[in-house]
């Protein structure tokens, strides 16, 4: 693994180096450019700007990890305020959720978490909009992929994410080739045997995956901001007869966005991921970890008073 991307990983769980970050003067601004803020009402608001700039919208509300049923039913809630806010202002239909199992009892149990899901799944329902279940690190991988399989019994357009890192994830995604996926390069730290560490194959097994998604007759969706992979992919839908319209493109909130509207003005479906919530810290790290040229851009701002 890249030394500087162990490094900022090794930083998400150390908490002198969160206090460090949390209490810096200018934290809240530099998070700001990755995090629409802590509120619902601050998260409806970005999103609302990025629908007006012709974009879709996933949000999540951070957190995970989650060893408390007290605060895994506050995750719930605070999803189920989320979807009815989208729904009164009329945005369902342009942005959906995306849900940790983590965050919602996962760790307490894999019933606790399916429920906690379940109810999720239902308020989206309801208000004419979606939800994909993130995926984590590998230890949760099986777990996450029953606790989907049994919410599609109800909801079968709950959308699954696979990681190209993890070697398992090509037969994965042939698996799940006929359903709504998520494909994601992956941002945890995880040992050989599981994951590959030259990013090199982690491209190249990004682009198996990414052919074996659009030969099915699922709804791909793909997560980068790598412009060759992003090419890539436009070459991989045509050459595979996929319209504009039956895939997507994902990108981060914060990150390539003159790329997110370039790509949407060609006619393309472009999906922004917009985090929201007090429990920044650990995204913000992934985020530095997964793209380390983000690093200066933080350290930059964290020293500048301007």
């Amino acid at each position: 693994m890249n030394p500087l991307r162990s490094l900022i990983l090794a930083a998400a769980g150390n908490d002198a180096v969160r206090g460090l970050v949390a209490s810096a003067p200018v934290s809240r601004d530099v998070v700001r450019r990755f995090v629409a803020g802590e509120s619902t009402a601050e998260a409806v608001d970005v999103t609302k700007s990025l629908v007006a700039d012709g974009l879709t919208v996933t949000l999540d509300y951070l957190g995970e990890d989650t060893t408390d049923r007290a605060r895994a039913e506050s995750t719930v809630r605070s999803y189920l305020e989320l979807l009815d806010r989208l729904h009164a202002v009329g945005l369902a239909g342009r942005a959906e959720v995306s849900v940790k199992l983590s965050a919602v009892g996962q760790a307490l149990g894999e019933n606790l978490a399916l429920t906690n899901a379940s109810r999720i799944c239902a308020a989206a329902e309801q208000c004419g909009t979606t939800v994909t279940l993130d995926m984590e690190d590998h230890t949760t991988t099986d777990s996450t992929l029953r606790v989907l399989a049994e919410l599609r019994r109800s909801w079968p357009w709950v959308g699954a994410v696979l990681q190209a890192y993890l070697r398992r994830t090509l037969d994965d995604c042939r698996e799940l080739a006929g359903s709504r996926v998520r494909l994601c390069k992956g941002a945890y730290a995880e040992p050989d045997g599981v994951a590959y560490d030259d990013p090199h194959e982690v491209d190249l097994n990004y682009v198996r995956c990414a052919n074996a998604l659009l030969a099915g007759d699922g709804f791909p969706m793909f997560a980068t901001h790598d412009p060759r992979l992003v090419d890539v992919i436009g070459e991989r839908a045509r050459w595979h007869d996929r319209k504009p319209g039956s895939f997507e493109y994902q990108m981060l909130y914060g990150i390539r966005p003159a790329e997110q509207r370039r790509l949407a003005s060609e006619g393309n479906v472009v999906r922004v991921y917009v985090p929201y919530g007090e429990q920044w810290y650990g995204y913000l790290m992934r985020r530095l970890a997964e793209r380390p040229a983000n690093v200066t851009f933080f350290l930059r701002s964290l020293v500048s008073r301007s």
